[in-house]
């Protein structure tokens, strides 16, 4: 324990003198041992409360904003209790707020503190001034799930307990707290009746929402009616609990499971009953299955545009099939699908409860259910994509037998992030996660397809885990998968994982474009090329300039040796892969897509939104992210 002149005599805990100070012992004794920020002059105070108890909590110091707010959103991700971002007013509240909305769409608990000009310059377009309820509150429709200012210090520790427990409850998401700067700095005052200095609150857990009796008889009733029923799970809430609760369910009633988008760990991908991941580059198979099937479950995923093939595999806002909806939140139930049975509960209780369920000495859909493992089996065979046989002089093409050493060589708890674009395809079809069910979240990725994701989530986890680290004082292994234009925009975070000592492996697909966007160029605009070519620095330079060894490879065969020496050494590794261009996708070529769609005249309908034209597949050819 440090010694300070502001001290306890009967325990030593610092006392706080300044209302920044007190808001960095909320934290605390909500549990936090991590913020993530870029220092501003807003909230100077909060930065000394953070020198003051130094021994409690860390503040990692980002190199931009958005990176911060990701790094917050990942740990949101991976511990379940609200991540913490600081930053600045107006420019730096703006640069959150990617990691806001990831948080958000994501169904994240994440708490973001933004310093304020000072009270008495307010409403007057003062330097850097913003509205933060109007930019991030109910009327942006995807933002923060409450937006609340802190004008009295005395009320710290109420604010700071309903933001955790606000991000935690229902359907877990982000909180923005806007801390004016003289508030800040005010010096704390004895209660004028009780003579006490305000304390923080008790720490807040999330509540569970048990599901209604009556409805899982209901559920039980139609399972029993059932002759081809469909499980799919994710969103945001889970627990290992939850997961091994849902495992059992499953197993009880040989039902067929599918992970939705980005929510890959959710059930074992290893199991038996495993189906394949619903989302975007859905394999083809399981798309079919979840049309023929009379019964579909969700449990825990909102039903977005990316599970749901835009609408499409269930349709909006009445399915074919019969749909039950189960949810943290009421507020998402009968909202966008019209469920025949919708349920309003936690992960936590509606797994418990489900595993409860009665099943019967048979059911009908058992072969169904094998068959739907073995659709998802097959999907993970490398399929020769006919005009590239092999790797060419401009790089390799072999990326199946990438992710398959890495399935070898990664232990089965690391921790795999990626951001938004075509490469992180690679994972989603062939890596198979080991699920929350074994006791650890493994997979960190954006459902919002927000570019510039992995890295800044590879090296939250790496100092998450290394806060938690075994006996052997070691952390889990964090391998990003990331393209060149993605890294680009938060690379420059391995500087912070340098910083804290956070080893994360980087793989960079570099294929020199916007591969995602020249994919769909080619589609609807074929052999006119505007905008998606990039000119990419020295990136295996690049990563030694900020503290990693820096690899470059042209070859499949080289790979392997490269992620071994990696997972040996202590530094972070970035192994920077020269990719062919024309492996576009994990079925068809870039080529393939210009000669179907070279004679037809370019699309003069736009698209039905920026994000179904950023993330869809190319028609028939289920490509992803």
């Amino acid at each position: 324990m440090h010694n300070s002149p502001m001290t306890s005599e009967h325990n030593e805990i610092p006392v706080p003198r300044l209302a920044g100070h007190l808001l960095v012992q909320c934290l605390v004794e909500q549990g936090v041992t991590h913020a993530f920020g870029v220092p501003g002059e807003s909230y100077l105070a909060v930065l000394d409360g953070f020198y003051l108890y130094r021994d409690q909590i860390q503040f990692i110091v980002n190199r931009q904003e958005g990176g911060a707010a990701f790094m917050a959103e990942a740990h949101g991700k991976l511990t379940g209790r609200p991540g913490v971002c600081f930053v600045t007013r107006g420019p730096g509240a703006t640069n959150a707020s990617i990691g806001v909305h990831t948080a958000f769409q994501d169904s994240t608990p994440m708490v973001l503190l933004v310093g304020d000009v000072a009270s008495d310059q307010r409403d007057r377009e003062a330097f850097q001034e913003m509205d933060y309820r109007v930019m991030f509150g109910a009327s942006a429709q995807g933002m923060a799930k409450r937006v609340e200012r802190i004008d009295d210090a005395a009320r710290i520790p109420e604010y700071v307990a309903r933001a955790f427990a606000t991000a935690m409850n229902g359907r877990p998401g982000p909180v923005v707290l806007v801390l004016p700067e003289d508030m800040l700095i005010q010096a704390l005052k004895p209660h004028p009746v009780t003579g006490a200095l305000p304390t923080p609150l008790s720490r807040v857990e999330p509540s569970d929402a048990w599901s209604n009796p009556d409805a899982l008889r209901t559920l039980r009733t139609m399972l029993m009616q059932a002759q081809r029923p469909f499980v799919i799970a994710g969103g945001g809430g889970w627990t290992p609990t939850a997961a091994q609760a849902l495992q059992r369910f499953a197993e009880t009633w040989l039902l067929p499971v599918g992970n939705a988008f980005r929510f890959q760990d959710t059930f074992d991908n290893h199991h038996p009953q495993y189906a394949g991941d619903v989302g975007i580059g859905i394999n083809p198979e399981l798309a079919k299955r979840i049309a023929r099937s009379d019964l579909v479950i969700a449990i825990g995923p909102r039903l977005g545009e990316m599970t749901t093939g835009g609408y499409t595999l269930l349709q909006a806002p009445r399915s074919a099939q019969t749909l039950v909806h189960i949810h943290a939140s009421a507020d998402e139930l009968n909202r966008v699908y019209q469920a025949d049975l919708a349920i309003h509960a936690s992960m936590r209780s509606a797994a418990l409860s489900l595993e409860e369920l009665d099943a019967p000495g048979y059911v009908p859909w058992e072969t169904w259910t094998q068959e739907c493992n073995a659709d998802y089996q097959s999907n993970l065979k490398a399929i020769s994509i006919a005009d590239l046989p092999a790797d060419t002089e401009r790089g390799l093409v072999d990326m199946h037998s990438v992710i398959s050493t890495l399935q070898r060589h990664l232990p089965i708890d690391a921790v795999l992030t990626n951001g938004a674009g075509n490469f992180a395809s690679w994972l989603h079809r062939f890596y198979r996660y080991s699920g929350l069910a074994k006791g650890k979240k493994t997979q960190l990725a954006p459902t919002n397809g927000a570019m510039g994701y992995g890295v800044p989530a590879g090296v939250a986890a790496a100092i998450t885990s290394k806060s938690s680290a075994d006996a052997t004082g070691q952390g889990r292994v964090v391998f990003t998968i990331a393209g060149d234009g993605d890294f680009l925009m938060n690379g420059q975070e391995l500087a912070t994982a340098v910083q804290y000592g956070a080893k994360t492996i980087v793989l960079l697909l570099n294929n020199g474009m916007y591969g995602t966007i020249r994919m769909h160029q080619e589609r609807e605009y074929p052999g006119r090329v505007a905008g998606t070519t990039l000119q990419n620095p020295d990136f295996a330079g690049l990563a030694r300039a900020y503290g990693y060894v820096g690899v470059r490879i042209e070859r499949s065969a080289d790979f392997e040796s490269e992620l071994v020496a990696a997972l040996a050494r202590a530094e972070g590794t970035l192994i920077e892969v020269i990719l062919e261009p024309e492996l576009i996708s994990t079925r068809v070529s870039l080529s393939e897509i210009l000669i179907s769609n070279e004679l037809q005249p370019p699309s003069e309908s736009s698209p039905a939104s920026a994000a179904h034209t950023a993330l869809r597949p190319p028609a028939g050819a289920g490509a992803a992210s």
